[in-house]
């Protein structure tokens, strides 16, 4: 039997797997991305409920306190995350391969690896909850509340690193419908015990953390009893779950630089907080009810890239280079498109969007005023993004970590400090992030185009 062939029988005998490197490239790719989309709506809802129901039941102090939370949170996740997005890239890669040995030896390193990793963040976010909202400038007002939420928040951080690494385990193999299902449930559940602990028991705003941490936890069992279900060649046992040396370091070689790009983006984002946090109460809610209603123009970037990357990997591991260039190209098209046309529809409907969290006009105000400056730039966004699942996909995540630390964090943080020397405007901090989304857009073009991104695992000990 000859390599193509043991890898097509490797393939077809793993249940609830996608090979994406036969078939159309185009179909493919929106069937993969559409459940990553709808799992992304629902992912969303997590945030948008606590902030919706929050601002509704307890008032403006407890949203500014749950919304302000958001750029804290994602960087102390975020760069677990990346080491789970490389790791995916990793398994995507020996899974296009045929190499089945090597998938399951990935799958079981990453999991040992976000055990460690939760454990590590639950003490480092309960211990330093205190110390990190009052060097965001926490408002004295919104501050019990913020350390309140963050603390029962990061007591659930096993279950966040844990379902980002099973999500990533599946996606890798193809599949994304099961953490549609399984986000569904838990979004529903989230809204239900929010509405339940704050609605019906009048808990403070501890308690939106509680339910989210519940929600979450109950997606990672469901994950976990799908991936250990018998029956799978892939299947995960527990006595396995281990660090296997030179996996980890493969993994750590292209979850690495993903990892610090997201840590350096999220690092620029709590500076920007904790500059709009010394604006007031009124500026906070309005900067964070607008980051969840921007949360939605994520979908479309964040779905079409997971799909760009698992494609782009799968198809480099058989090296099927065609492919690869024709799914990136049209990821890249989607993702800039669909961004586009939500960034319309938030310009135009922003003072009913932002109404609906908070009725007081002042945030309302400078949240339609950060809406009418950022939204139309969506499409710049979603290229930076989207070039840069393709370098992941492809075993080049140094470059968009690079392009990332360059611009969307030394460039974003100089600039706000200097225009905060200047006068002390808040308009002028809105404008900092379609001004990076644009420099690191025609940066990223040119690498596009000009350098030879397709080859990026050719020199690597992987399995091409």
């Amino acid at each position: 039997m000859n390599l193509k062939e043991n890898e097509t029988k490797v393939k077809n005998n793993t249940t609830h797997t996608k090979d994406m490197t036969t078939g159309n490239p185009y179909s493919l790719m929106l069937g993969f991305a559409l459940p990553i989309f709808l799992s992304q709506v629902f992912q969303q809802l997590y945030n948008t409920a606590d902030a919706f129901i929050v601002g509704r039941y307890l008032g403006t102090n407890a949203l500014a306190a749950v919304t302000s939370s958001g750029t804290l949170i994602f960087l102390m996740i975020s760069f677990f995350a990346g080491i789970a997005m490389g790791a995916g890239v990793v398994t995507s890669r020996y899974f296009g391969a045929g190499d089945r040995e090597q998938v399951s030896r990935s799958i079981h390193t990453v999991l040992a690896f976000g055990l460690v990793a939760g454990i590590l963040l639950t003490v480092v976010g309960v211990a330093f909850t205190p110390t990190f909202l009052v060097w965001m400038q926490t408002d004295p007002e919104v501050l019990p509340e913020a350390i309140s939420y963050f603390r029962y928040y990061f007591l659930g951080s096993l279950a966040l690193v844990l379902y980002n690494v099973c999500r990533s385990i599946m996606n890798a193999l193809g599949d994304s419908r099961r953490p549609l299902y399984y986000l569904i449930f838990s979004s529903i559940l989230n809204v239900v015990l929010d509405v339940v602990f704050l609605a019906a028991f009048h808990w403070g705003v501890w308690a939106a953390a509680v339910a989210t941490v519940i929600s979450q936890a109950a997606s990672v069992v469901l994950c976990m009893i799908h991936l250990t279900r018998k029956g799978n060649v892939f299947t995960v046992e527990w006595r396995k779950i281990r660090f296997h040396k030179d996996m980890l370091r493969e993994i750590i070689h292209n979850g690495l630089p993903s990892g610090v790009q997201n840590s350096v983006i999220a690092f620029a984002n709590v500076i920007v907080q904790s500059q709009i946090n010394s604006f007031g109460r009124l500026a906070m809610a309005a900067y964070g009810t607008h980051a969840k209603i921007e949360g939605f123009a994520f979908l479309p970037i964040t779905s079409f890239n997971m799909a760009s990357t698992t494609f782009i990997s799968q198809n480099l591991g058989a090296r099927e280079y065609d492919r690869a260039k024709k799914g990136a190209r049209f990821s890249i098209l989607a993702a800039v498109l669909s961004a586009e046309v939500i960034g319309v529809f938030c310009y135009i409907f922003a003072p009913k969007l932002i109404g609906m969290f908070d009725q007081n006009p002042g945030v309302i105000e400078l949240g339609v005023r950060q809406a009418h400056t950022v939204a139309l730039f969506y499409c710049l966004l979603a290229f930076s993004h989207s070039v840069a699942a393709v370098c992941r996909g492809a075993g080049k995540a140094f470059v968009p970590m690079c392009v990332m630390l360059a611009v969307w964090c030394v460039l974003r943080i100089t600039y706000i400090f200097a225009v905060m020397q200047l006068t002390h405007e808040i308009g002028y901090i809105y404008w900092a992030y379609p001004l990076t989304w644009a420099i690191s857009s025609v940066i990223y073009l040119i690498y596009y185009l000009c350098c030879d991104w397709i080859h990026g695992f050719d020199n690597s000990s992987g399995p091409v």
